[in-house]
């Protein structure tokens, strides 16, 4: 099934609002959250459209609307809610709601609306001594004032994922390789702290070996997925992740870090039927360099030649009636972002499995940024880098003060997806 008969089928699920503007006609004041370049801070707004889904407040989201702008019932605390967190919003009365709603449902222009309706539960898969800086979701979680709670291996495999709607993957190794930090940290305090702690946790859980563990994590994450859950990833939770799936009956670690060499037929023991997003990707065997794989554009070792200047990547535009998961993904104020470094950039295009919507990408080249796509009844969003504001993250480097990038496109990405579970879903109407 292609990617584009898929995303009409999720569309026919999501509410498209009336076709009239009449629904929405009512005598009743609005507030209006403008997310273009009036909107004082970005990330806050999706804050407030969170904790307004906390309080039983239903949000209408404008696709392509002035940014992706927010609109709901009027509510005092609402506006002094706005206030506080410094978020730019505006009442207004039951009549100009009503051409709002009219504008953005006519059918000469690439707008619509979905309804937000329930705050969703929100979980992160984070190692013990987890820091918030560590983790672009994180910071934007807690930067936008979005609660969410912490999950590990135990926890995972103890069924705990079924409380969730959305969960994001911390940037683990799930291969089982510690980033392969090895050449670089093998004698550092921090990475013996890390195999130490996952060797305990692989014990407690019985399995001989944390790879083992691993796969037994990403199995379970994928049922999750696959029953229904809106799974998130980030850098090296995106490709590595995959790679597990795909190498769940070969041994592709070496001895410095599971104990014993790898299966010498490990590249062709791959069944890349297995994983989410990538295809016929090839294994690096080279246990002392860091990278997983040839799906990383560019790889690891040649991020030093990259100029910041010259370094962007380009939303596609979708269409907001027929196509609106990737449309609600895809909001922002501008469609051409600066990109960043991770230890997984880019996804290499042409491995891309075709069932994937490419959502942004570098043009010119075979580096895709921003993907998504459906397993069963759920979906699952990478996307690529470490952190949209620190173009070059490393290991010690201070976190990034999301104060000083209020509006930052990169990271509204990222609290799209968190919004994105909380869209209503209904038999279309007609």
């Amino acid at each position: 099934m292609n990617a584009r008969f898929r995303s009409l089928i999720v569309a026919a699920l999501l509410v498209p609002m009336c076709a009239s503007a009449g629904a929405h006609a009512v005598a009743a004041d609005k507030v209006l959250i403008p997310m273009d370049l009036e909107q004082t801070d970005h990330l806050k707004a999706y804050g407030i459209a969170y904790w307004a889904l906390t309080k039983n407040i239903e949000v209408d989201w404008l696709l392509n609307y002035r940014g992706g702008s927010f609109m709901m019932d009027g509510n005092p605390l609402l506006i002094t809610e706005c206030r506080v967190r410094g978020v730019a919003a505006q009442t207004i009365g039951g009549g100009q709601a009503a051409g709002i709603y009219a504008e953005v449902q006519r059918d000469d222009n690439n707008m619509d609306v979905v309804r937000l309706e329930k705050a969703p539960r929100i979980a992160v898969y984070v190692p013990p001594g987890f820091q918030p800086w560590d983790d672009a979701v994180t910071l934007a979680l807690g930067y936008a004032e979005i609660t969410y709670e912490k999950l590990w291996d135990t926890e995972v495999l103890g069924g705990k994922l079924n409380e969730y709607d959305w969960l994001h993957l911390h940037h683990e190794d799930f291969t089982g390789q510690y980033g392969k930090f090895y050449a670089s940290f093998a004698g550092a305090s921090w990475y013996i702290e890390q195999q130490v702690t996952q060797e305990a946790e692989a014990k407690k859980l019985g399995f001989r070996k944390v790879s083992e563990l691993k796969k037994a994590v990403v199995r379970t994450i994928r049922d999750y997925v696959a029953n229904g859950g809106f799974l998130f990833a980030m850098c090296s939770a995106t490709d590595s992740y995959d790679i597990a799936l795909a190498a769940e009956n070969t041994d592709i670690c070496d001895v410095m870090y599971d104990g014993d060499p790898p299966d010498r037929d490990a590249q062709a023991r791959l069944d890349y039927a297995k994983s989410f997003a990538f295809t016929d990707f090839t294994l690096e065997r080279n246990p002392l360099r860091y990278e997983y794989s040839d799906i990383d554009q560019p790889p690891s070792d040649v991020l030093a030649l990259q100029d910041p200047e010259t370094d962007y990547f380009t939303l596609f535009e979708f269409s907001a009636k027929f196509d609106p998961v990737p449309t609600m993904l895809t909001q922002c104020h501008v469609n051409v972002l600066k990109g960043f470094l991770g230890q997984t950039t880019n996804f290499k295009k042409s491995l891309v499995k075709r069932s994937c919507i490419i959502l942004a990408e570098r043009d010119g080249m075979d580096q895709v940024r921003y993907l998504h796509g459906n397993v069963g009844r759920g979906t699952f969003t990478f996307y690529g880098g470490h952190d949209p504001e620190d173009y070059q993250h490393a290991v010690g480097d201070p976190p990034t003060d999301l104060s000083l990038h209020k509006n930052s496109p990169g990271y509204r990405l990222i609290l799209n997806n968190i919004l994105f579970p909380a869209a209503k879903k209904k038999q279309q109407k007609t």
